[in-house]
């Protein structure tokens, strides 16, 4: 996994990233209520704003790791937000991209370095 300065993870699944919040991020937030996902097939530019959630505590916005097209959404999110804060890692994830430049993966952060940030 890499992790971003702004408490978001990526994995790889094949050829795209599956994108979502850490749980440092969910715990900051609270509860999540809202959650507006971006439209498949959307090409986005590394730190544009894609996705809106909205928690009890304040409204936030998350933005693209890299550069890409989103290619999937986690349309479970609708329903329930909730998601996001009970599985961060597994079934909260927001979207998966394919990166157009692949070595923007390499500038983020790996586990240790995101836990220094942290800490």
């Amino acid at each position: 996994m890499k992790f971003t300065e702004e408490h978001e993870w990526l994995r790889a699944d094949g050829d795209d990233y599956v994108v979502g919040i850490t749980e440092h991020a969910t715990t900051q937030l609270g509860d999540l209520v809202f959650v507006e996902l971006p439209e498949v097939g959307t090409t986005v530019t590394k730190d544009e704003e894609i996705v809106v959630i909205e928690s009890v505590k304040a409204a936030s916005d998350i933005m693209a790791p890299v550069d890409g097209e989103i290619t999937e959404v986690n349309t479970a999110l609708a329903d329930d937000p909730s998601l996001a804060n009970s599985d961060p890692l597994g079934a909260g994830w927001f979207f998966k991209i394919k990166p157009s430049d692949a070595s923007q993966i390499d500038t983020l952060m790996d586990e240790a370095a995101y836990n220094a940030l942290i800490s």
